[in-house]
């Protein structure tokens, strides 16, 4: 039997999670639409990655079996494409079954040809004000090259069978009808569902693509055609980015050019309306150049589905999850000062439950302080109007020295990164741009401040990005200290930054790519020795992949030797869990649900006195080796208990927890008879208001 499971179709059978939440007949309506975009900007987002690289391999002869396992390229490529045709029509089952339920919510999402009249002038007036502005049309025949299809937007593929030329009836039997093909491109300035006027209640909604197709002879009136057809398609292109050698070009440069280069990527997947002519179809195959070794996909009537993330919700809160108020950390003040509280004693942040307000707050405390000197962070994905951003450019106006650690190569970020970066350098603070070779993924912050003319360090280390619009449905946790063995620690991390080609000796964080992969083998081997000695062992892992062999081997080493393993992870898991002889005491789950998991907490028993680590890192091999990552320890016994308790609420979920499996069937978790319905996320935000109101008892 195999000893991994395939990473990539882990990653689908994560996917597919998502899809069951579309599915899922309990989730509100419009949020089952979300899920229906996530899966879908997901799929997108693996291609560009995951299948573009594979493809690479395939296409340069690489031998992959260190790399893929006993798979080949070739027929890995085959297995993804037969799964995602597979995904592809199940979600399409799904969205007919979300639309149909709508309707009995008297929401109609209607297509071209079921408008009124009323509808019509409306649908007109619209396009001819807001829509055909924005048009991008090509006719295609006459064109030596065909035009650059961009994998972000959607297209109409549209066929016009001309008229004969002449009007003998010999003439029309004999002569091949003209035709002429054309590829309108579905703006991204304007939303894609378009609101039509209610009507007796009834709220009604058609896609911007309709309106395109219900306006074609509007588009197309030059010409004298008998017939017309538009299907849609979409392209997905390979994201890697290529650097130029050109030493005269700065970093922000050379990612500006990769990043525009990355726009004439090679296709690597093709998606068509399964309704379209065959003709049509092989016209754009072949001028397009694409073939058998790209992923060909028959699909629906629309594409990008992603963009039912931002379905408009009509005023109809009843059909979407009831949003919990982000709850404040219990003594934390935000109308007071976070400086002065965090030097009495560490704080810990989960969010969304809690608020990522004091975050901002604690950046917008340093800033004005008279007594802080210096700010250090690093950033990896920000907010479009980055109050973070806003909060260092304020600390930098007020004198203080602001250094930015920004990763521009944060795939699909790059651009926002570049504008982020080129406003603050404009402001004054210094930039970093990572490290020759290795991302930087650590979620850092050091604050210097001058206290009875010593300096004393103040920080706050994550799980996740600063950033506020992710921490509203990203679910991690924050540290806030004062605690100067965890910051100088932070402050060498920063001067590795700086000065690379120096390696720094930490005593209490742990950082990868120089210690990560080692100091877990050594925290791991401390549970198998005590398992041996027959004292009590076990590890609890929470994080969001689990990927990387030698990490699993040593997970297997340890079931072996009688360390009891709960792993919670949400999506890519390579372990095979409850292997006789292999995994016996191995379980691993995954939640999906109304927020995405994200934060990596590490709990080792350590002989009952509990090891406890957040971190920046997954098990994965880029993560242990090829980038620049943080784990911290914890302290604060008040903390250790609290993350203890919020792993356990966790591991205790019967309602949204799936089993991993290498039958990639995602079975969920069975209940007992007398266990009680434990959905953990809602659990987790009671579990935050209970510690409120214990607070507020002991005051």
């Amino acid at each position: 039997m195999n000893t991994y499971i395939d990473r990539e179709k882990s990653w689908l059978t994560f996917n597919a999670r998502v899809l069951q939440e579309a599915a899922d007949q309990t989730v509100p309506l419009l949020d089952r639409l979300r899920f229906l975009g996530i899966f879908s900007n997901n799929l997108d987002e693996f291609f560009r990655v995951r299948y573009a690289a594979i493809r690479r391999m395939s296409l340069e002869g690489i031998d992959t079996k260190p790399i893929l396992g006993a798979i080949t390229a070739d027929q890995l490529l085959k297995d993804i494409t037969e799964i995602v045709i597979e995904q592809q029509s199940e979600s399409l089952r799904i969205l007919n079954d979300i639309e149909k339920k709508l309707e009995k919510q008297c929401i109609y999402i209607i297509n071209e040809k079921e408008i009124n009249k009323e509808q019509e002038v409306f649908i007109k007036d619209f396009f001819y004000q807001k829509v055909s502005p924005a048009l991008v049309t090509i006719m295609l025949n006459d064109l030596r090259e065909f035009p650059l299809i961009k994998d972000t937007s959607g297209y109409l593929a549209v066929k016009l069978a001309m008229k004969p030329s002449s009007n003998s009836l010999v003439s029309k039997i004999l002569s091949p009808k003209e035709v002429r093909y054309a590829i309108v491109e579905i703006p991204k300035t304007i939303n894609r569902f378009v609101v039509l006027p209610s009507t007796n209640e009834k709220q009604y909604i058609i896609l911007l693509d309709d309106v395109i197709r219900y306006n074609l002879h509007t588009i197309f009136n030059i010409f004298d055609y008998e017939s017309i057809s538009a299907h849609m398609i979409k392209i997905t292109r390979d994201a890697q980015l290529e650097f130029d050698s050109d030493l005269s070009k700065s970093f922000i440069e050379k990612i500006s050019d990769s990043v525009k280069e990355r726009r004439v990527g090679e296709p690597v997947r093709f998606v068509y309306d399964q309704d379209i002519e065959k003709d049509t179809l092989d016209f754009f195959l072949t001028r397009m150049k694409i073939d058998s070794s790209d992923s060909i996909i028959p699909g629906g009537r629309y594409h990008n589905r992603r963009d039912y993330m931002d379905f408009p919700n009509l005023g109809r809160y009843d059909l979407l999850y009831k949003q919990n108020v982000a709850l404040p950390v219990p003594g934390l003040d935000l109308d007071g000062s976070l400086l002065k509280r965090i030097s009495e004693k560490d704080y810990i942040l989960h969010a969304p439950y809690q608020s990522f307000s004091y975050v901002i707050r604690f950046l917008r405390e340093a800033a004005l302080d008279p007594k802080v000197q210096s700010i250090k962070i690093t950033l990896y994905r920000l907010a479009s109007n980055s109050q973070i951003v806003s909060s260092l450019i304020n600390a930098a106006k007020n004198g203080k020295k602001v250094t930015v650690q920004i990763e521009l190569q944060a795939r699909f970020d790059e651009v926002s990164n570049i504008l982020y970066a080129q406003q603050m350098q404009e402001e004054g603070i210094q930039l970093i741009f990572g490290v020759k070779g290795l991302k930087v993924h650590s979620k850092l912050c050091v604050v210097e401040r001058v206290e009875n003319e010593v300096v004393k360090r103040y920080g706050f280390i994550s799980t996740g990005n600063f950033n506020e619009n992710s921490a509203k449905i990203y679910t991690d946790v924050t540290l806030f200290t004062s605690d100067n063995r965890i910051l100088k620690d932070a402050s060498k991390v920063f001067e590795f930054f700086e000065v690379n080609y120096r390696v720094h000796r930490y005593k209490h964080l742990i950082v990868s790519p120089h210690y990560s992969r080692a100091r877990f083998v050594k925290l791991i081997d401390k549970e198998i020795k005590n398992a041996l000695e027959g004292k009590q062992a076990y590890i609890k892992l929470k994080m969001n992949s689990l990927s990387d062999y030698k990490m699993i081997d040593k997970l297997y080493e340890a079931s072996k030797a009688g360390v009891k393993v709960q792993l919670v992870i949400r999506g890519i898991c390579c372990l095979i869990p409850g292997v006789k002889g292999m995994s016996d005491n191995i379980q691993a789950i995954s939640i999906v649900d109304n927020y995405l998991e994200h934060a990596r907490v590490y709990i080792f028993c350590n002989d009952n006195d509990p090891e406890i680590y957040i971190s920046s890192a997954d098990f994965m091999t880029r993560n242990l080796d090829a980038r620049v990552e943080v784990t911290c320890p914890i302290y604060d016994e008040e903390i250790k208990k609290d993350l203890l308790d919020t792993f356990e609420i966790s591991w205790k979920a019967n309602v949204k927890a799936r089993l991993h499996s290498d039958k990639f069937d995602n079975k969920y978790r069975v209940r007992t008879e007398n266990e009680r319905v434990f959905r953990a996320q809602q659990e987790m935000y009671i579990h935050y208001q209970n510690q409120l109101e214990v607070i507020s008892e002991i005051v």
